[in-house]
């Protein structure tokens, strides 16, 4: 997936230096970063911008309500609908 439409907005910005990086990781983001048609730095912001959206989502998912379901009872029915297709 390519860098976010708002990874580099008006608001202050600071920057981020990485170290001791391997060759084929760069490689890769050089790769995708190409078939995205950007810049191997805005990629990587934008697939970094995602990495740190997701720092609350444990914290979302604790709030859920337990439901209580039988997670095997669960996939014994899908696996009996998956076999009715």
């Amino acid at each position: 997936m390519g860098p976010s439409s708002g990874a580099l907005s008006s608001r202050p910005v600071r920057s981020l230096q990485l170290r001791n990086v391997p060759d084929d990781v760069i490689a890769g983001l050089e790769r995708l970063a190409e078939q995205a048609g950007v810049s191997v730095n805005a990629f990587a912001i934008g697939e970094l911008s995602q990495v740190a959206r997701r720092i609350d989502n444990a914290a979302v998912l604790a709030t859920l309500p337990d439901l209580d379901v039988d997670i095997g009872r669960l996939i014994v029915h899908l696996d009996a609908e998956r076999g009715d297709r």
